[in-house]
């Protein structure tokens, strides 16, 4: 818990000096979504009927609850929210809460340095990197398609857990890791509450922060090809609808030239 503490107050020390000194700018207007393409793609599982009626509109549209303008994600069809520009050397916060309706689970992902055409991944989304949002994995760290990321990990039963003092791993297809590496600790709010999430990608490094608490570090990101990795530090950044419906009422974004301090 003291691990935690002063990483949240290192986090809240070094965000000034880590960011550009332009403010923070958000990726969603709070009246539309212009500025974001949307790709509805398979249907979940069990529910191929609602895959017959997902439209862009009904997937992700913007609601007023309490007074505030929210994104809706409905989470009834695997599909893509994404940005139409590319970003790199960034620190972006998501503010985001599960909704009532869920179909196959409360499952979502922060997608970043997203790359090439829709359905790469799982027939829906681009190739990128997860920080992963489903309800008590938030946090953890996927390889979507083609990406790969070296991340340093213990194993813990079947699982491989970040550890900035274990052993280093490759993560990606048919790598020694694997395509999935678990958060170091659950951050996670209740369920019905708003969760801060903060991506730090700066290179080839990304760091995943929940709730002030740092959970996952991915070193060397890339994307594989012909048996090689390629440098990867730039991309689109998606939002997932995948089995459960959720809320966003911030995603915000800065230039950065420095990582935090962990």
């Amino acid at each position: 818990m003291r691990k935690s503490v002063c990483f949240f107050i290192l986090l809240a020390l070094t965000i000034g000096s880590t960011a550009s000194a332009q403010p923070m700018k958000s990726l969603f207007n709070g009246k539309n979504l212009k500025n974001w393409d949307i790709f509805i793609g398979t249907a979940l599982k069990g529910f191929d009927d609602l895959k017959l009626k997902a439209t862009p509109e009904s997937t992700f549209s913007v609601v007023e609850k309490d007074g505030e303008k929210l994104i809706r994600v409905s989470g009834d069809v695997n599909a893509s929210l994404a940005t139409k520009k590319e970003y790199e050397n960034y620190h972006l916060r998501l503010e985001y809460r599960w909704g009532e309706a869920v179909y196959t689970s409360r499952n979502s992902g922060l997608l970043y340095h997203s790359y090439g055409p829709f359905g790469a991944g799982i027939g829906t989304w681009m190739s990128s990197i997860e920080l992963q949002l489903m309800h008590e994995n938030l946090g953890d760290a996927y390889m979507m398609a083609d990406t790969y990321a070296e991340i340093s990990v213990s194993e813990v039963g079947q699982n491989k857990v970040f550890d900035k003092a274990g052993k280093s791993l490759a993560f990606g297809n048919d790598q020694n890791g694997g395509k999935m590496a678990r958060k170091q600790q659950h951050a996670e709010k209740p369920l019905g509450e708003w969760n801060v999430v903060d991506l730090y990608c700066l290179g080839n490094t990304a760091i995943h922060v929940v709730n002030g608490v740092k959970v996952m570090e991915c070193r060397n990101t890339g994307k594989l090809g012909n048996g090689t990795v390629v440098p990867l530090s730039k991309g689109k950044i998606q939002l997932q609808s995948e089995g459960g419906e959720f809320f966003i009422r911030n995603i915000q974004l800065e230039k950065i030239n420095r990582l935090p301090s962990n």
